[in-house]
């Protein structure tokens, strides 16, 4: 328990630091439609330059549109070039890293010490709502008004959002840190997937051909894995699945709103609504999984720990699983799509290896080279995905600019 003290201890002056350092940057928000909404937290790779208003606009307001579509992105050429924005990006990345590690870390040996994942998960997504709660009370942050519409959206974001956190839970509860991991890298699999079969929206063949390397390397490295389980294996799988319909049904839900969400609606705050109705949906959930017996095992637990370190070390969990989220998002906002899809596949690698180095879990050549294929072709599938959906934009944009000629053409002769 020693050791997993000095995480703690850790974890909590790291929160500290981060509640201090976060605040000048939680308000960004993106314009869509017509009233203030922040882009989905829920589907990060979708934040882009807005095409739908270049396509709306005239040559002659054209470059304000553009211009206002750069800031939407993360700021013009000449503030992206500056060092100070330079240094915040790569702060937000850094602190994004370190508290995905060490809630990857934190989160296993609590599960090692109270194997509930279903309670356990249930309780983090509480400590993540009264954290937001308090800040909205306290007015550090302006709170979020949602309209009846808004509210059944969020609730469906929740129900997937919690879905997926606690088969992750019951996965990293099941096996180590770095199986769960390997199998999660095929979310993006599950994300075509569930675009083309559930919501009709299909890529471009080359696209799908790079999921290829995904599945192959995957499969390859759980083929002989000497930590196998099936239930691990099973829940991280169906956390693939909740999260990529999380995702898509975020955006859907954003995309057709026409700004009928609510007020005040910005990344984190919006991920603060999404939190608290996942942990009102977990708790019938855990209660039939798990029922009281979480109490039994938080007071075996008892035998060798303190019921203080028992609850900060549950707390620091909540923590960090949802400041890990929101640091995140404010993260991505700032960045282009391409650096998003570099630096989310690092981060799996990060997690992976500290896993190993951490828990000591052996991982055999077969299981490095499958990982290795399959994260590899995470981020070639993400490369490959930007590059012809910016193709197809730019196809857009000089179609959307040819038309506005034309008319203008026709205007003078009139």
């Amino acid at each position: 328990m020693k050791k997993c003290s000095e995480t703690f201890r850790f974890g909590g002056l790291l929160v500290i630091l981060l509640l201090l350092s976060q605040y000048q940057h939680a308000s960004a928000r993106v314009i869509l439609g017509s009233s203030q909404v922040a882009p989905s937290p829920l589907s990060p790779l979708d934040i882009t330059v807005d095409h739908d208003a270049l396509m709306s606009s005239t040559s002659t307001n054209s470059k304000a549109v553009v211009s206002d579509a750069l800031l939407r992105r993360g700021g013009s050429d000449g503030e992206g070039n500056s060092l100070a924005v330079r240094l915040k990006i790569g702060g937000y990345f850094a602190l994004w890293y370190i508290l995905n590690i060490v809630y990857n870390i934190v989160n296993k040996k609590f599960l090692n010490i109270i194997p509930a994942p279903l309670t356990v998960g249930s309780l983090q997504f509480l400590v993540g709502s009264l954290y937001s709660i308090i800040l909205w009370i306290t007015t550090l942050r302006s709170a979020p008004v949602l309209t009846s519409k808004g509210k059944s959206e969020v609730n469906k974001v929740g129900f997937y959002h919690m879905m997926g956190q606690e088969l992750s839970m019951m996965s990293l509860g099941a096996g180590p840190v770095s199986f769960t991991h390997i199998v999660k890298a095929l979310e993006p699999f599950f994300s075509a997937a569930v675009s083309a079969l559930v919501f009709g929206k299909w890529m471009h063949p080359v696209v799908y051909a790079t999921l290829i390397p995904v599945v192959g390397g995957v499969a390859y490295a759980c083929l002989k894995e000497r930590s196998f389980s099936w239930l691990a294996f099973w829940t991280a799988m169906g956390s693939n699945l909740a999260f990529a319909l999380r995702a898509v049904v975020s955006k859907s839900a954003l995309d057709s709103s026409g700004g009928e969400l609510g007020e005040n609606l910005t990344s984190v705050n919006l991920f603060g609504v999404v939190t608290i109705y996942a942990f009102i949906q977990s708790i019938p959930l855990f209660l039939l999984g798990e029922g009281l017996s979480f109490l039994d095992k938080w007071n075996a637990a008892l035998k060798s720990n303190s019921s203080m370190a028992l609850v900060k070390g549950l707390v620091i969990s909540g923590l960090f699983h949802y400041l890990n989220n929101e640091v995140m998002y404010l993260a991505l906002s700032n960045v282009h799509p391409v650096t998003l899809a570099v630096g989310n596949t690092m981060k799996r690698v990060f997690i992976v290896v500290a896993s190993v180095l951490v828990f000591r879990n052996p991982i055999t050549v077969q299981a490095a080279i499958g990982s290795a294929i399959g994260i590899g072709g995470v981020l070639l599938y993400s490369l490959t995905k930007q590059h012809y959906e910016e193709l197809e934009k730019q196809k857009k944009l000089a179609e959307a600019l040819a038309q506005s000629k034309t008319g203008r053409r026709f205007g003078r002769r009139g």
